[in-house]
């Protein structure tokens, strides 16, 4: 398993609480990943955009498909919520953005071949570290996913209901209720001994491929709005969570966690 810088996390409490704190590290740097910034200061490009959605369509497509066929495992079969999958919703965005042949023209990038690889590896070797990469993005999708699709809307002068069902979660009605019955999940899983510390060392090394997908694009955002306004709005990025509205506090931007 890929290490994170602090080594092995080892901290008592349930499971879901594990989660949160023991990735508060990584939280905080993929808030400050200058394409994340911009984004929620309404700096929103298209040609990024699609792009970020077609990476987006490959981690979610490995990840659902490795859900799916272990959907009987007695670890990742307890997360099995296919109302969650984000496939379907990130075909019909990239339709929008690229054309009903998107499929011919994207592509995954580097930084979404490292991403699935490891998706790919930790579900043959070692199928409960998928609990680390199921937790990282859909509890986030879940959490912020209104208030991104508001900046989204607003950043790409939208139409409604168009280039934003990424965002849209048609099957669960009460999300927050949702979230409570996720986290429950995650607090009774079945873990063997010392299977909980690599399960969070996973969501830390999770951030990072995630936080990669975003620092991939960064060249593109800046050729589009001008190095000048890039500065701008990356300039002080310390100080900015206090500037948030307080939904985004547990949704960790484009790079979320529950």
């Amino acid at each position: 398993m890929p290490p994170t810088e602090e080594g092995p996390i080892l901290m008592s409490g349930k499971l879901a609480n594990q989660l949160r704190e023991g990735t508060k590290k990584s939280h905080s740097l993929a808030e400050n990943v200058a394409f994340v910034q911009c984004f929620l200061k309404g700096a929103v490009e298209r040609n990024s955009y699609r792009q970020l959605l077609g990476n987006f369509y490959f981690v979610y497509l490995t990840l659902e498909n490795q859900l799916k066929s272990l959907r009987n495992h007695s670890i990742v079969g307890q997360l099995y919520f296919p109302e969650l999958h984000r496939q379907s919703s990130l075909e019909k965005d990239l339709s929008y953005y690229w054309g009903p042949h998107w499929s011919q023209t994207v592509k995954p990038s580097t930084a979404t071949h490292h991403y699935i690889n490891r998706i790919q590896e930790v579900a043959t070797s070692e199928p409960s570290l998928l609990v680390a990469h199921s937790y990282t993005r859909y509890l986030g999708d879940l959490s912020g996913g209104q208030i991104l699709k508001k900046i989204a809307q607003r950043g790409m002068n939208l139409p409604p209901n168009q280039g934003t069902h990424f965002y849209d979660f048609q099957d669960i009605p009460n999300p927050k209720a949702f979230k409570a019955q996720y986290r429950n999940a995650l607090d009774n899983l079945p873990l063997a001994a010392g299977m909980t510390a690599q399960v969070v060392d996973e969501a830390n090394f999770a951030f990072k491929l995630n936080m990669a997908l975003f620092q991939e694009l960064e060249g593109s955002l800046i050729k589009a709005i001008g190095q000048l306004l890039f500065n701008n709005l990356t300039f002080n990025r310390n100080k900015r969570r206090s500037q948030w509205p307080s939904e985004l506090d547990d949704a960790a931007t484009l790079q979320p966690q529950d």
